[in-house]
């Protein structure tokens, strides 16, 4: 009763007054918080209660993550703060290694996006650890043997020279040549290759449909803040997920059925299926359970993750391939030039898996392509306790922490920032005098599993692309600037002209 009178004894100035004073008071409270955390870690000296600088973040991420860098030169790390979180940037190799090395449940979780568990789930492989972690590799293992592989380059050489046709067309009007951007006709042409590679059969063009729009969903939604309420673009993407892993379900089981009939493999999921259904039996003779994390809609949730690595990597990789090929005629003549010493686009026979891991120079262009446009530049981590990262600096419990790949792509590798595929000759080899800075597939127990498979999309692409178009790129001023979608690509969105090679080739239509 005397709290109700006092409140109606203050007048509106008084409350007004209360109330600043107390945001105040919250103000000063975070601040102080967030000097703690900060200690002497380079960073801005204040920052907004709990939206920290996420406002500049998503107005322009590549400008935010330059500062970020430039800050963390000294120390080889800065600080700062984003959406009620602390953060830790880190640009220094031997520092992200110390990240990379840690993953396990009492000191970093690999969370691959700020928000990622909201997003992803909980059962999905980023966010498994120990020996539960190592054990699902080890069956996850079957999808990427040289049987897998070869089996996976067929299919996405029918769905490149399915879009390259496609884009050609698009580009060759009856009255003029035409301007085309590649941003989106590169992820509809990944999108397709990943969808068949992983599911193939099991997806019927109604199921497609779909998917591509709950696909489309997820990806703008994980640019956006993660405010889960209906009509934000962070719910739509958090149900699109639950609805693409409902679908990826459905395959599983068909592709199981479809195994146990002892047919052939003709995707990743069949790979899969065939070698669990095996591991069931087993498990069965002996009188065990099933072996964990093994349940049909578990694996649909590490078929997602697949299909987001092979997806928004892959377009960025394949976009700057493009960019970068353009820009240096001397690389891409000599590209062409390997390419026909194995391969003859005239011919009914497609690329082989032999031929892929023999195309030197090639590879060697793939490979600087990564390094060089790191296509997922930052690996987010969440800190489980409090860890030195220095000697003079302890990172606070509850911290995300971003190891740079793209900064560690600039370090240590002679002449870093020109584009030179020849530092991955026989000769130079500084993939492997420099291999702690490649750092594209990232390091430790959660080194990316597929990253021989997202090599040789890359070496298909630059390959059919170089030897069956004719191209030129519409340079203009920041055209090749970075920008985040949210793996990073040119700025333009790769726009480019695109000409028929068939007079070199008359034999190969793209009619």
């Amino acid at each position: 009763m005397d709290f109700l009178l006092l409140l109606s004894s203050l007048t509106p100035r008084t409350l007004t007054q209360y109330f600043s004073s107390f945001l105040a008071l919250l103000f000063l409270i975070h601040q102080i918080t967030y000097w703690i955390k900060k200690g002497r870690a380079p960073g801005p000296v204040f920052v907004l209660p709990f939206i920290g600088n996420a406002i500049p973040l998503v107005r322009n991420p590549t400008k935010f993550w330059e500062e970020q860098a430039v800050i963390a030169k000294p120390l080889g790390f800065s600080a700062n703060y984003l959406i009620g979180n602390f953060m830790v940037f880190i640009r220094n190799t031997e520092l992200s290694h110390r990240i990379f090395s840690n993953v396990r449940p009492d000191a970093f979780m690999l969370v691959g996006h700020p928000f990622g568990k909201k997003l992803f789930g909980e059962h999905n492989l980023i966010y498994m650890f120990g020996q539960d972690h190592k054990d699902l590799r080890g069956r996850i293992a079957p999808n990427f043997t040289v049987r897998a592989l070869s089996t996976y380059t067929s299919l996405q050489q029918i769905i490149i020279l399915k879009h390259l046709k496609k884009w050609v067309k698009l580009s060759n009007s009856d009255v003029s040549q035409k301007l085309i951007t590649l941003r989106l006709l590169v992820r509809d042409m990944n999108l397709e290759t990943s969808q068949t590679v992983i599911v193939g059969p099991y997806l019927n063009e109604e199921a497609r449909r779909k998917f591509n729009y709950d696909y489309n969903l997820f990806n703008v939604g994980t640019m956006k803040f993660p405010v889960d309420l209906p009509g934000f673009a962070f719910r739509n993407a958090r149900l699109a997920v639950q609805r693409l892993v409902d679908t990826l379900t459905l395959c599983t089981q068909q592709s199981k059925a479809r195994m146990a009939k002892g047919e052939e493999p003709s995707c990743l999921i069949d790979f899969w299926m065939q070698e669990h259904i095996k591991e069931l039996a087993a498990a069965k003779a002996a009188g065990k359970p099933p072996p964990p994390h093994s349940g049909d809609h578990e694996i649909a949730g590490h078929l997602f993750d697949f299909l987001f690595a092979a997806q928004d990597a892959s377009t960025s990789s394949l976009l700057w391939a493009v960019s970068l090929l353009d820009s240096h005629p001397e690389v891409l003549s000599k590209v062409r030039n390997e390419v026909l010493n194995f391969w003859s686009p005239e011919s009914d026979e497609m690329i082989t898996a032999d031929q892929v891991r023999e195309m030197k120079y090639t590879q060697a262009v793939a490979r600087e392509v990564l390094r060089y446009r790191a296509p997922a530049t930052l690996v987010p981590h969440i800190a489980v306790k409090d860890f030195p990262l220095t000697d003079s600096y302890t990172i606070p419990k509850g911290t995300i922490v971003f190891p740079s790949v793209y900064e560690s792509s600039f370090q240590g590798f002679t002449e870093p920032d020109r584009f030179d595929p020849d530092r991955f000759s026989e000769e130079r080899r500084e993939d492997q005098v420099y291999k702690r800075n490649f750092l594209v597939f990232g390091a430790g127990a959660h080194q990316c599993v597929g990253q021989r498979y997202a090599l040789n999309h890359l070496v298909l692409f630059i390959a059919m692309f170089a030897t069956l178009i004719d191209f030129k790129r519409l340079r203009t001023d920041g055209c090749d600037e970075i920008v985040y979608n949210p793996t990073i690509s040119p700025k333009d969105g790769c726009k480019v002209y695109l000409f028929r090679r068939c007079s070199r080739y008359p034999n190969l239509s793209f009619d």
